[in-house]
């Protein structure tokens, strides 16, 4: 053919076409092409163009390189499509000549279907000579790997054993993975402990998936060995590992070695991705650390990382349970304006928030929100009870009562913490006989009061009107006849003192430390109440001796100080009252003070009402014409001087108390 004919029809070939085919002068044969280099290149000197449309070109064409391996993908995509394992010979015997071990390697690496794979590859053992079995069985195990069929994964395991096929480190590195991604740990330390059984050694990659796959079976102490000897030896360990090792650290509570972990693994030059991010802020979530989660979050966005539903629902728990109101709510908003759904739980996460901080408006927004989205994350009967709480909390009871019974109608029956929030919200209301009502209402329902119901019983004993106190006390008696007999005995005023020393001491001797400081609260609050102050006295006595109450008072050579700040009201004035006489006793005594005398009340607020136990001790003190004044540089605290305290106490007659 002469050579200006084949430039000019080169020239014009239609740009459709496929790419001419380049072949060497004196070679027969095309030479051969690397699959993963596709890249276009000169042809060399000794190379000629060949029309891509004659049949020589289209005979060259279809024994290339090229072409045999796209017949060897769309093999695949054909055996990955057949409706029946039986189907599988007869689609792989239309390849026109005899395959090689090669070319079962590329059938078989671009399979998908988990069902398919298996036959095909026992074809082509049974079809094919193969140098080395275990190839082939490798990457068979990796596609039924995309199945996550266990199972089906050891059924093959078993026959290679049993076919005399003997598994190498890549078959093992392959059923370890298989075990991660089936989310079974426990299988994973299994083959990887199976390894020396067969001769296999571990590698760098095999260590890396098992310090993974030993944190997920919960054995700490593996994980974490492997994890150190990967520092020493330098492994390469992947982001996923090193998102186990920092989840190792902090389920075991080392929330330090999980961050220590993370500074590591930038060190080292991996670049931290959104499972990272999310696990550390978890962590520190369940840690109680706030302000690292911020941090963290920062640090995340500036690394140009999205935040997804997983990194939203961390910070969501991590900031609600904290009480970190305006973070929450802002990351809360910016859910909702992504259009990101969340479930019930975190859902509720943000309205118990809400109900423990007040925060009334945003705990009814929310509820609502949550009305109108897919189940799965409409209100629950805890979703009710924290709307219940928050109206209960602000004494709102018309709307604590519709919230009740749209529970009811919506098919949930409420139970004790719901009933107890009621029940404090008819107290604030001072409505004996609802609290009574309600009462009954738990009993109908078969539910048992505990200490913490016992507890509300208490509470809103302080806050009715005394001449209704023997409704509830008969409430209390019900519940706890040796509670509902020592209120008798203080609400009683011809009760011995002795007899009620011996009465609360019996009785705190048995109830539950976690209700304790809430009881003589209450108690202490209701002898206020009733101008009862030397019964007052006598509870905060035995507290202190039982070490319910500690370190109320503290002495040093510059300063005496009374420490009230976690007392209630009326345990806080008796407090006062017993300092002051102590105060006084230690002046008549001849003994000297200190320079500076304080009172520490803490400068927060009740979150239900704007007043908080510094404002009423300021307008006690006042009441008192004690010389004790709010310190400018120290919040919550009362302050004043040797010589005036002196001057004043000399003065005093016994102080009298408030109404708690």
């Amino acid at each position: 053919m002469a050579s200006h004919l084949i430039v000019s029809q080169f020239l014009h070939l239609s740009t459709s076409l496929p790419p001419p085919l380049k072949l060497k002068l004196g070679h027969p044969k095309p030479p051969k092409v690397s699959l993963q280099d596709t890249s276009p290149s000169l042809p060399p000197k000794n190379s000629i163009w060949i029309n891509p449309n004659s049949p020589r070109a289209a005979r060259l064409r279809q024994h290339s390189s090229e072409s045999r391996y796209a017949r060897l993908l769309n093999l695949a995509q054909s055996l990955d499509s057949s409706a029946h394992p039986d189907a599988i010979p007869d689609l792989l015997l239309s390849l026109a000549e005899t395959p090689t071990e090669q070319d079962a390697v590329v059938v078989l690496n671009h399979m998908d279907n988990p069902a398919a794979a298996p036959p095909a590859l026992r074809w082509f053992l049974r079809h094919i000579k193969v140098n080395k079995e275990s190839i082939l069985y490798n990457v068979s195990l990796k596609v039924l790997r995309k199945g996550r069929d266990w199972n089906q994964v050891v059924a093959l395991w078993n026959e290679m054993l049993a076919n005399g096929v003997r598994p190498d480190n890549v078959t093992f590195s392959t059923m370890i993975s298989c075990a991660r991604v089936c989310n079974l740990p426990d299988k994973a330390v299994e083959w990887f402990e199976k390894m020396p059984e067969f001769g296999c050694s571990p590698d760098d990659v095999t260590y890396s998936s098992m310090i993974d796959a030993y944190g997920r079976a919960g054995n700490v102490e593996m994980a974490l060995g492997l994890y150190d000897k990967a520092r020493k030896e330098k492994w390469r360990v992947d982001p996923v590992t090193f998102a186990t090792v920092i989840r190792v650290y902090s389920s075991s509570g080392n929330f330090d070695g999980a961050l220590n972990v993370f500074e590591e693994m930038k060190a080292l030059g991996v670049k931290p991705n959104p499972v990272i991010f999310n696990t550390l802020l978890d962590a520190m979530g369940r840690a109680g650390r706030p302000w690292q989660v911020k941090t963290l979050y920062k640090e995340m966005i500036a690394n140009g990382l999205a935040p997804n539903r997983a990194t939203y629902a961390a910070l969501l728990r991590a900031y609600s349970k904290a009480r970190y109101a305006e973070d929450a709510l802002s990351i809360y908003n910016e859910v909702k304006e992504k259009g990101i759904e969340l479930n019930v739980i975190l859902y509720n996460m943000v309205l118990s928030m809400c109900a423990d901080l007040g925060y009334v408006d945003h705990a009814v927004k929310i509820f609502e929100e949550m009305k109108g989205l897919p189940e799965g994350s409409k209100p629950d009967s805890w979703s009710y009870s924290s709307l219940i709480t928050v109206y209960s909390c602000s004494g709102q009871v018309s709307e604590a009562e519709r919230v009740l019974n749209e529970m009811i109608g919506s098919g949930f029956q409420p139970n004790i913490f719901v009933l107890t929030s009621i029940i404090q919200c008819y107290g604030k209301a001072g409505q004996a006989d609802d609290i009574v009502r309600t009462y009954d209402k738990v009993l109908e329902l078969g539910i048992t009061p505990d200490d913490r119901f016992c507890g509300c019983l208490l509470n809103v004993m302080t806050q009715i009107p005394s001449e209704e106190l023997g409704k509830v006390i008969g409430c209390v008696e019900k519940s706890n006849a040796q509670l509902g007999s020592l209120v008798k005995l203080l609400v009683d005023e011809g009760s011995a003192t002795e007899v009620i020393k011996l009465e609360a001491e019996d009785l705190f001797s048995k109830i539950s430390e976690e209700v304790k400081k809430a009881y003589c609260n209450c108690l202490i609050d209701l002898c206020v109440n009733l101008d009862l102050l030397e019964r007052a006295c006598i509870l905060l006595d035995m507290a202190m001796r039982l070490e319910i109450y500690t370190a109320l008072q503290s002495k040093s050579s510059s300063q005496w100080s009374l420490h009230v700040k976690s007392l209630s009201l009326g345990a806080a004035l008796t407090a006062l009252h017993i300092w002051m006489n102590d105060l006084s006793k230690a002046l008549a005594s001849g003994e000297e003070l200190p320079p500076l005398l304080g009172i520490h009340t803490g400068h927060g607020k009740h979150k239900y009402s704007d007043k908080g136990l510094a404002s009423v001790f300021e307008s006690h003190l006042r009441e008192l014409n004690a010389p004790f004044h709010e310190a400018p540089d120290k919040a919550g605290w009362f302050l004043t001087t040797k010589i005036a305290a002196e001057t004043w106490l000399k003065s005093r007659s016994s102080p009298e108390l408030v109404a708690a």
